[in-house]
């Protein structure tokens, strides 16, 4: 069974054709600039190449993808008939799912009523859902929610103090985003220690350019750092994460800003960039801070430090941790902010391993033996998960 996974966002569409018999990926790829001049294709399969071609919209995109799939040069599968389904990645789900669904007209219709809640994502998600519909008639369509795995949360988790009365008109909740990432990793987890994941509480730490962290107790999302929107929480390269809700009032009467204008501020120039003043990239910032730059240094050091509090606040919450992970782009490959996180973390018994945890981008244990609380850095596989999802629904 060939599985299409596709990861649309406004400009962009990111996509793997995965073998399910034996979860290999035998293509995978990136349209870039969508609707924009300068498009482009790059594309993995028997070779990687890379072409250059108008893509006007994703129907365009999706179009281009199939060609690449089949191209008698660099496409892996002879026929479209060799793709079973696709899964596609939707990051706001809302209330209405906590699971994947195969798609039809009722779920798109949900899916277009959180837009509001997702702006940037959803619309380019249903958006590629049309294309795929439009060129792959009879396939069928698979949605996985980033927020789904996070609906297990508790009251005491998702709802923030505001009246009542606003969560049940307009939805105002916590529903924190990487759910795929974090269910992947913590399942992970159990696997690499040997253990049931009903048994273990773990804090899955997502850490890259947008970032979050999940408290998992028992294979259940209990509560997650990201809420509303993904700009709560972390620091993140360009996301200010959690600050005081009075700042966003102070700035409009202070700079005679719009309500926009303060948004902008929080998303885009925010975060490690904002802090720093070198780049939204953590290597950058590491690359400076090690030259000297002390507002590089201070722009790390922050991050750590929040990081390691949610951590520490996600321990009280389970009543204890078995292990501690770390994931995406930092987390899988900066050595250095693992270590700087962790030593806040000897209270709870942690201890790092420096040799063990020299490494970038591989699964390994860098706790030491005598740690009571395991400490690891696992690749996350979002479009995996959205592979099993699919072959699960359609078995």
């Amino acid at each position: 069974m060939n599985i299409l996974v596709m990861n649309c966002g406004s400009s962009s569409l990111k996509y793997q054709l995965i073998d399910m018999t034996s979860e290999n990926v035998l293509a995978k790829g990136l349209c870039e600039r969508i609707g924009i001049e300068g498009s482009k294709l790059k594309h993995e399969g028997k070779e990687k190449y890379e072409v250059e071609s108008t893509m006007n919209n994703h129907t365009d995109a999706v179009q281009l993808v199939i060609e690449a799939l089949l191209h008698k040069d660099h496409g892996v599968i002879s026929s479209i008939d060799e793709v079973n389904a696709v899964g596609h990645r939707v990051v706001h789900g809302g209330e209405n799912f906590s699971n994947s669904v195969i798609i039809n007209d009722e779920v798109k219709k949900a899916i277009e009523k959180c837009n509001d809640l997702a702006p940037l994502h959803n619309p380019p998600n249903l958006i590629g859902i049309d294309a795929c519909e439009k060129l792959l008639p009879g396939k069928p369509q698979i949605a996985v929610f980033d927020t789904a795995f996070h609906q297990t949360m508790p009251e005491k988790a998702y709802l923030y103090a505001i009246p009542y009365e606003l969560y049940e008109k307009y939805k105002i909740r916590r529903y924190g985003f990487h759910g795929t990432s974090h269910k992947y990793v913590s399942d992970r987890a159990a696997a690499l220690l040997g253990k049931p994941l009903s048994e273990l509480k773990i804090i899955t730490c997502h850490l890259g350019n947008g970032a979050s962290i999940c408290a998992v107790d028992g294979g259940k999302s209990v509560d997650t750092s990201m809420g509303f929107t993904p700009l709560e929480g972390l620091a993140m390269g360009t996301r200010s994460g959690d600050i005081d809700p009075a700042i966003v009032s102070f700035l409009m009467e202070k700079e005679n800003l719009d309500v926009k204008s303060v948004e902008n501020i929080f998303n885009k120039k925010s975060g490690v960039l904002g802090l720093s003043g070198v780049s939204s990239d953590f290597r950058d910032i590491e690359g400076a801070a090690n030259e000297g730059n002390k507002r590089a240094q201070i722009a790390l050091d922050l991050f750590h430090y929040r990081v390691a509090k949610y951590i520490g606040e996600y321990a009280a919450a389970m009543n204890g941790v078995d292990a501690v992970v770390f994931t995406a782009g930092l987390g899988e490959n900066s050595p250095g902010s693992r270590a700087s996180i962790c030593a806040y973390l000897g209270y709870l018994g942690l201890k790092v391993d420096e040799d063990q945890n020299n490494c970038r981008g591989k699964e390994v244990n860098f706790a030491t033996a005598e740690s009571t609380v395991q400490a690891l850095c696992i690749p996350t596989n979002e479009e995996l998960v959205i592979a099993r999802d699919t072959k699960a629904l359609l078995q």
